[in-house]
């Protein structure tokens, strides 16, 4: 059974989800592109759903599948129970880690990473973490959903196939309170509206913008070529955003990981899609980081949660805006 353990060091829940340990290993190396396990077909492809839990959810025309949902086999939060803590000691504090985990399969193509997909499917893959965000939602329970999708052995897959996850919680994660206490403390309007017209005002760090979306290396950037997708329209839930942002949100970030594949390659990164908990009110302003897997999190940025980045957001976002000019004198 799952748990929750609480580090009283720093007041975050550490998930104990020992099955995961089980999870098979399908993924290859980057510089392959077939699965370690020829053997074993790839459960995520046309053909093989059996493979997999029955689908929750599919998007597609003619009874084809577009982007379907199932239920992870080795989910990190599962069951209705309640959220209930429990103290086994003066620094043993424990508590139930019920809710839902999910596995989005973003395209039926093996080799179809996002920056690969069409404008169509990158919109079908934003209505579907919208929909799962919306049922999340409705369970009692159930605090916050995050979405992710990470991109390669080093970004945390464990299959080849493009996929991402969901998992629905009944806790609001620290990280996510540390960001509504930012929102909380900025004097005046809201943070990230402020930060999109601070950006196009030194227009420094900005990746690509149009008249919904602007994408940016963060002046506090904490890794190299890390980048922040912002919706114009401001609102603190993705899941009640209008279809528009949705898919003007899929299709920024389709550029975006295009931009850098251009300019580093095949690499691995990570997509976290933060949105505020589902009744949480203002103030907060959903988002996506971007974030490559380009250096080890080392001594010091453990010791001290210190990031050190060695490549300044400046250079990487003039790099990421024209990686053609990259190319030609690269």
């Amino acid at each position: 059974m799952n748990q929750l353990r609480l580090d009283p060091l720093t007041g975050r829940w550490v998930v104990v989800s020992t099955d995961r340990a089980n999870r098979p290993r399908a993924f290859a190396p980057r510089m392959a592109s077939i699965q370690a396990d020829t053997s074993r077909p790839c459960p995520f492809c046309p053909g093989n759903e059996e493979s997999t839990s029955p689908t929750l959810e599919t998007l597609g025309p003619d009874g084809k599948w577009r982007v379907r949902v199932v239920p992870n086999l080795h989910p990190a939060f599962e069951g209705d129970a309640p959220f209930v803590v429990t103290n086994r000691g003066p620094v043993f504090t424990q508590a139930t880690a019920g809710g839902i985990h999910e596995v989005l399969i973003l395209s039926p193509d093996h080799q179809n990473s996002w920056s690969m997909l069409t404008d169509d499917q990158t919109g079908a893959v934003m209505r579907a973490i919208s929909d799962r965000i919306n049922e999340h939602a409705a369970i009692p329970g159930l605090r916050y959903s995050q979405a992710i999708v990470n991109a390669g052995r080093e970004a945390g897959a464990s299959i080849e196939h493009p996929h991402g996850q969901l998992l629905g919680m009944s806790f609001v994660p620290r990280e996510l309170v540390e960001e509504q206490a930012g929102f909380a403390r900025f004097a005046g309007r809201c943070l990230l509206c402020t930060t999109v017209d601070a950006e196009e005002n030194v227009g420094h760090r900005v990746v690509y913008s149009d008249e919904q979306v602007l994408v940016v290396c963060p002046f506090w950037s904490g890794s190299p070529y890390e980048m922040l997708v912002i919706p114009r329209a401001h609102g603190p839930h993705l899941h009640h955003s209008p279809t528009t942002d949705l898919l003007a949100v899929g299709r920024a970030l389709k550029i975006a990981l295009g931009r850098l594949r251009a300019v580093l390659g095949d690499i691995a990164y990570n997509l976290v899609f933060h949105s505020a908990p589902y009744r949480a009110p203002e103030p907060y302003h959903w988002h996506v980081h971007v974030v490559p897997k380009l250096t080890t999190v080392a001594g010091f940025e453990l010791g001290t949660g210190v990031l050190i980045n060695i490549v300044n957001p400046e250079q990487a976002a003039e790099e990421l805006a024209a990686p053609e000019r990259v190319a030609e004198t690269g």
